[in-house]
């Protein structure tokens, strides 16, 4: 697995901090494919570190535009109210329900050696997942 991205140029007001617009992408080549069926439609379950911690049950979903983050990593991190930004957006849950977001927050993400900055939306909904990463 790999993620690739486009330079990212740094502001000297803000470091380490991604430009928006940046297209982050999670891929897999042919030998990531030995010893599983094909096709298949099982949901792509990974580890990631997000946030500088190891967190298990995240799930790929090439059909969702947005990186959510779900209350068991916003607790696990530690973070407050005041960490989060304003996202007006409401978003459609699986069950399709609306779901007005708690705000959105910009956290470090890393895959083997890449670390990128992500913008997780926090949502306070139950989820066997702690996040879900969307398409870029």
């Amino acid at each position: 697995m790999s993620v690739s991205r486009c330079p990212v140029e740094e502001s000297s007001s803000m470091p380490n901090r991604a430009k928006i617009g940046i297209l982050l992408v999670l891929g897999f080549s042919n030998k990531d494919k030995v010893g599983t069926i094909q096709p298949h439609d099982d949901a792509l379950v990974v580890t990631l570190r997000i946030g500088g911690y190891d967190e298990k049950r995240v799930t790929i979903d090439q059909g969702s535009a947005a990186d959510i983050m779900y209350p068991d990593l916003y607790r696990r991190l530690n973070l407050k109210h005041e960490n989060l930004t304003a996202y007006n957006s409401p978003l459609v849950s699986f069950e399709g329900k609306m779901v007005i977001p708690k705000g959105q927050i910009r956290l470090p993400m890393q895959t083997g050696t890449d670390v990128v900055e992500v913008d997780f939306i926090d949502i306070d909904v139950f989820s066997p997942y702690t996040a879900i990463m969307g398409r870029p």
